[in-house]
């Protein structure tokens, strides 16, 4: 971090260009977020359920899911709670770590996830990739990546 006296400030165009990022990211997660409430979802739930679904045997230990999706451990320990009490997942005990949990994705779940992930591709489409141009997209991805790379980094994750 610069210190107060060596502040680079943004340029007009850096500014514009990273104020249109914020506003954008909180309206895109709001529209998201809006188009999964008429399945009781929200998209912390929706996160879950994917790296669920994309997990070996459908499960993921409590400490590599808080990772993955950048909660606390508490803040989705009470994430999970509500989403047992919907049927959505459960949590096992792991055999290798007593103090492990694993938090596990229920036929429910994946039942709930396949009837939903049609409509939020859809969102994510209608809100999203279709109002840019492929070569845009591309040029979108490419600007984005170094910056997720460098901020991985910072976590220590790759």
């Amino acid at each position: 971090m610069e210190t107060e006296t060596a502040t680079r400030w943004l340029t007009d165009e850096e500014q514009c260009a990273w104020r249109t990022h914020l506003e954008v990211n909180r309206l895109l997660n709001y529209q998201l977020e809006k188009d999964l409430q008429p399945f009781g979802l929200t998209m912390n739930d929706y996160e879950i359920l994917v790296n669920l679904s994309e997990a070996d045997e459908h499960r993921m230990r409590m400490s590599d899911l808080a990772a993955a999706t950048l909660q606390s451990k508490s803040r989705l320990s009470h994430q999970i709670t509500r989403m047992e009490n919907g049927g959505l997942v459960r949590r096992e005990n792991c055999e290798s770590d007593r103090r492990g949990l694993y938090t596990v994705l229920t036929d429910f779940g994946l039942e709930t996830m396949r009837k939903v992930a049609p409509f939020h591709v859809a969102s994510v489409r209608q809100h999203f990739v279709d109002l840019v141009s492929p070569q845009e997209l591309s040029d979108l991805h490419k600007a984005l990546t170094p910056i997720a790379d460098h901020l991985r980094s910072q976590r220590g994750k790759p």
